[in-house]
């Protein structure tokens, strides 16, 4: 009875049992090892061969960045430090030239005097930018950033200060536009809200312009030193049409996007036939487009500054592919948020508003941004139009010194970081942005 009553009554024990470390191979470094890098033939072959790609290059670039040079007035003086410290045949970076020629490769050559002109439209640039990206910001600080885009004209390419403001004043007159003729209808308005300014900067402005500058002179306030677009060069060009080319792509993709969707057989057509014209064309010949062809396009006699040019031609690339992001993102809808916003009795407008563009947004920021980041990229095609792009322009204006004659990678990897640097800004942007704006839980 002892017994079977023994093995039927279940034990419990009344203490704990102390604390035991894992085994040494199921946690800490080994575990991770073991699981990330040996777990199986196939990863340990790959480990061995990744190991040794890296020891390889890591062999040549450590010492070639051990042995650089800061100080030197040209690549055969540097050279000779590199022998003198190392001994013959080291290698060695030779930085002396970014430190002799780095205001070459952020203003090309922008008058020396007249620095602080581009210096200040790109600190001003983060001051408009600031109350679009940032919540916290005032947003009284919203009316500079409609401002910026003339202001930085004006001061980039100077001459009179009533060439921006007339060109600001057609907008102006879009906006007046759109309000008088809202009473015959919203395809009127619009009409009226892109034809008018259109004939307005075309046939008018330029006159009105020279005539108001004709009346207060070149007076210090109202006037500043005129620089010629092919002064621009380095990263003034780059950051000047890639932000004016981000800036004016994402409206004009979205209205793109919203015209693609569109149940407007007209509307519909235009869209879809620009967007894949525009997205079955290589960015170069575009480029091309604007520089030898886009003149005759234009009233006789008209001058159309490159720079603006290849700005147009930049951003009606980039608003193509936009459009499709973004069209992907509104796909990716449900159908019910588009018959909430008719229940709810919103009309076309404010349902994109309010309601379908916010969440397309939303969705759309991975692809909107990668868009963006190419795009800024691919400002160095400029110099096959002339232009002295950092990265091949200016960089083979280097190499065609005396001086530096036969340097060859610190250019790039100069030029390469400050790319990364402003392209990597952009995607942390983004995924703050997404963090932001998340309303899931997952």
């Amino acid at each position: 009875m002892s017994d079977t009553h023994a093995q039927t009554v279940p034990f419990v024990r009344e203490t704990m049992l102390p604390p035991v470390a894992p085994p040494t191979n199921e946690a800490g470094v080994i575990h991770w090892l073991r699981r990330n890098l040996f777990s199986g033939p196939l990863n340990i072959a790959l480990t061995l061969i990744g190991a040794f790609a890296i020891y390889y290059m890591l062999h040549g670039i450590v010492p070639w960045l051990m042995h650089s040079v800061w100080a030197a007035d040209n690549l055969a003086q540097c050279r000779q430090i590199i022998a003198e410290r190392w001994g013959e045949g080291a290698t060695g970076a030779c930085w002396a030239v970014i430190r002799e020629r780095w205001t070459q490769f952020l203003y090309g050559f922008y008058p020396n005097h007249l620095y602080w002109r581009p210096t200040a439209t790109f600190f001003l640039l983060f001051v408009a930018l600031a109350p679009v990206l940032f919540a916290w910001v005032p947003r009284k600080l919203i009316w500079f950033s409609l401002a910026y885009p003339f202001l930085a004209f004006w001061l980039l390419w100077g001459g009179s200060i009533f060439l921006p403001l007339v060109a600001a004043a057609g907008f102006g007159i879009g906006f007046l536009a759109f309000s008088q003729l809202q009473r015959f209808g919203a395809i009127a308005a619009a009409a009226g809200a892109v034809l008018l300014p259109i004939l307005w900067w075309l046939f008018l402005a330029g006159d009105v312009s020279a005539d108001l500058s004709g009346l207060v002179g070149r007076t210090a306030p109202l006037w500043l030193e005129q620089v010629r677009s092919d002064k621009f060069g380095g990263f003034v060009l780059a950051v000047t049409i890639g932000v004016s080319g981000i800036v004016l792509s994402l409206p004009l993709g979205i209205v793109l996007a919203l015209g693609r969707q569109s149940d407007m057989f007209l509307i519909k057509s235009l869209s879809v036939s620009f967007i894949e014209f525009i997205r079955g064309v290589p960015l170069i010949t575009l480029l091309f487009t604007a520089s030898l062809l886009l003149n005759y396009f234009l009233p006789p006699g008209t001058t159309f500054d490159i720079i603006l040019r290849v700005i147009i031609m930049v951003t009606l690339f980039a608003a193509a592919y936009i459009a499709e992001v973004i069209r992907g993102g509104l796909a990716a809808l449900p159908r019910g948020q588009y018959e909430a916003a008719d229940a709810l009795g919103l009309d076309y407008w404010k349902a994109q508003r309010l309601i379908i563009l916010p969440q397309a947004l939303k969705i759309s920021i991975p692809g909107i941004v990668s868009t963006f980041i190419g795009m800024f990229k691919d400002t160095t095609l400029v110099v096959f139009v002339g232009l002295l792009d950092p990265l091949k322009g200016i960089t083979d204006a280097v190499r065609a010194s005396t001086d530096w004659k036969g340097i060859y990678w610190e250019p790039y990897i100069f030029v390469g970081l400050i790319f990364f640097a402003f392209n990597f800004a952009m995607s942390r942007y983004s995924m703050h942005l997404e963090h932001r704006l998340k309303t899931d839980h997952r």
